[in-house]
């Protein structure tokens, strides 16, 4: 029970790693989308930024060398047209502004069309009359930067919310026309210009929101909410179908519970054998028998009726279960198949469902029946110290042959069991035998003789059978050097169970003592001769 719930919350585990998972790549999407519009946006506004410094820079070149060169070449060559290059064009008429003025107001006018572009024209030498450029630590850096090298070109980009801000950086380089009117300026704060030196900078600033970017990709957000719908009624589903299953599982662990008590309880009216062969698929519950070679041990209490009027129903009862489960135990170790229980009678079969051959199965059942008197002397003891004078006598018999062994009955009701001669000849054994003894078949003695000590007793007829029975009285087991017995005598007065093959030296010693005083206490209340 403990490990299906441990199994079961695995699999809720599980299921719920593999919702949050899919949460998490579905929420991974949009976040991938955003970044990649993002460097869009920021590859945008800076090649935005480099094509517009590039332009301005052209277009004051292209000033600087057309318009003011020209007119600053026709003055030199003495020309009297009087065209005025100066910062201030705007207060002097027909003057024209230089290309520095150019850019500034070039910027201004960039600014006023184009809200999120901002176009700076800076130096930190300014001519005179000109208010002062403030430079920020950025653009102060760069100036330095680009002084020391102006093959460079620094750029700066700033996210604030979801706007991006890109700033980008280019020298402003005196050309000769440039020297000649900075250095002979009486404002210029400089006047040992040369051809290549940094003057100042010129920066671009952009200011591009991304938001508006996202739905440029409309198609893909429809399709991401579209897998996402899709996503999320997966996980409902899921979630829906894991509590079902959950409760289908509980069912199911109650069903397997419930079964498996039943299965137990049946267990307890079957053979072991049968009860496995049946539950495995092994063997179909039908109406089926087959013939096989079996050893068929039967065995019933002496006198179990005068014992019944001796004794009160709750000590009977509670020996005769005792009785009956220590001997299915023995039975089971063995091998046997626990055919029933006949009121006081045992009936047991060795060779199906499962067989070790005619010999094996002759010696697992003689073995047993050995071992069934052993325990049965250990018991008359308890049961004497519980008060029981007289307690039960065993008579065992024993034989091999054919029987039909299957299901019988109906498609209703049907039994486990054999039917057959050799069946009826075990019962008619154990009828002939002694309180306490074991009497065999020739049949299972011509299997079992090498283990063995017999004496034949006079041969019986029955019922069924055309020949003459001889059976045999077991005296013992033999040992394995066969010198060694194993003796069992069990009968009123006596209980006795001696495996020599067992005994140390010390116990030896303490058995023959034991017999001594035995024999003596014998002689003690023998009658005397008249």
């Amino acid at each position: 029970m403990t490990r299906k719930t441990d199994r079961g919350r695995a699999a809720r585990n599980t299921g719920y790693f593999i919702s949050l998972l899919i949460l998490a790549l579905l929420a991974g999407l949009p976040i991938a989308v955003w970044m990649d519009v993002s460097t869009l946006s920021q590859s945008s506004v800076k090649r935005q930024a480099e094509d517009m410094s590039s332009l301005i820079t052209s277009i004051r070149s292209y000033y600087a060398s057309n318009v003011v060169g020209r007119i600053l070449a026709a003055h030199a060559a003495g020309s009297d047209i009087a065209t005025v290059v100066t910062h201030d064009y705007a207060n002097i008429p027909g003057a024209i502004p230089i290309p520095a003025t150019l850019s500034l107001e070039l910027g201004d006018v960039i600014r006023q069309q184009q809200a999120n572009i901002t176009y700076r024209f800076l130096s930190d030498l300014p001519f005179k009359r000109r208010a002062p450029h403030p430079l920020d630590a950025f653009e102060t850096n760069a100036l330095a930067a680009l002084r020391a090298d102006p093959k460079q070109t620094p750029t700066k980009i700033n996210r604030s919310g979801f706007t991006n801000t890109f700033r980008l950086v280019t020298p402003v380089i005196m050309a000769e026309a440039c020297v000649a009117c900075h250095n002979a300026h009486p404002e210029s704060p400089k006047t040992d210009w040369k051809v290549g030196d940094v003057r100042g900078i010129q920066e671009v600033i952009i200011k591009q929101p991304f938001a508006h970017t996202v739905f440029a990709f409309k198609y893909l957000l429809l399709y991401f909410l579209f897998m996402a719908g899709l996503g999320i009624g997966f996980i409902v589903f899921q979630q829906r179908q894991t509590a079902l299953i959950q409760g289908v599982n509980r069912e199911l662990e109650s069903a397997n519970e419930f079964l498996a008590s039943i299965s137990m309880k049946i267990s307890r009216y079957l053979s072991p054998q049968v009860y496995k062969s049946i539950f495995s698929g092994q063997r179909d519950v039908v109406v089926q028998t087959e013939r096989k070679r079996l050893t068929i041990f039967f065995s019933d209490i002496k006198d179990f009726t005068a014992t019944t009027e001796r004794l009160q129903p709750e000590a009977l009862t509670q020996m005769l279960n005792e009785y009956l489960t220590e001997m299915s135990a023995i039975a089971l170790k063995h091998g046997g198949t626990l055919d029933k229980f006949i009121g006081d009678a045992v009936l047991v079969f060795f060779g199906d469902p499962e067989t070790n051959g005619a010999v094996e199965d002759a010696k697992a059942c003689l073995r047993m029946a050995v071992d069934m008197q052993r325990r049965l002397g250990e018991l008359k003891e308890k049961w004497r110290l519980d008060g029981t004078e007289e307690p039960f006598m065993v008579r065992m018999g024993i034989n091999s042959g054919y029987c039909n062994v299957g299901n019988f009955g109906s498609s209703d009701r049907m039994d486990y069991t054999i039917i057959g001669a050799e069946a009826n000849l075990a019962a008619r054994l154990q009828s002939i035998a002694e309180g306490g003894k074991i009497v065999i078949s020739y049949e299972t003695y011509a299997l079992v003789k090498d283990i063995v000590d017999a004496t034949p007793l006079p041969p019986i007829t029955m019922k069924g059978i055309h020949r003459q029975v001889v059976p045999y009285a077991v005296n013992g087991l033999l040992g394995a050097d066969q010198n060694l017995r194993v003796l069992s005598e069990h009968f009123a007065g006596l209980d006795l169970h001696l495996d020599v093959a067992q005994l140390d030296p010390d116990e030896r010693a303490r058995v023959r003592a034991a017999l001594a005083e035995a024999m003596a206490a014998i002689d003690a209340q023998a009658p005397s001769a008249s």
